[in-house]
């Protein structure tokens, strides 16, 4: 908490960038302070990988990754934005981070666990 809003990262496939921002604006107006992603290099932000080979790709999507991981350190819980039930192995490695440090987990769509 800081003050009296919770705090939320966003996780889920950035190639749902539609859901994210909606997810964004109604978590925000529900009282939460919110903490979504950089890019969305799966939907819009293509342009980020231009020119880089595949090494550097590779390293800065670890960077990526890393950091989303260091964003749910900030956060009471996540959210995560699973559109379709749809939740990926980064996602997935997201979710286990944030419940082993004891962060609550929420969906967009209801899961079976």
């Amino acid at each position: 908490m800081v003050g009296d809003y919770r705090v939320v990262t966003l996780c889920g496939s950035t190639r749902f960038k539609d859901a994210f921002m909606e997810s964004q604006k109604r978590l925000t107006l529900e009282r939460n302070i919110v903490i979504s992603v950089g890019l969305f290099g799966h939907s819009g932000d293509d342009e980020v990988w231009d020119g880089m080979d595949e090494g550097t790709i590779s390293k800065t999507k670890e960077m990526l990754d890393d950091m989303h991981k260091r964003k749910i350190d900030m956060a009471d819980g996540i959210y995560v934005v699973n559109v379709g039930g749809y939740i990926g192995d980064s996602t997935r490695s997201e979710i286990e981070y944030a419940k082993e440090h004891g962060k609550t987990v929420d969906y967009l769509e209801t899961v079976e666990e």
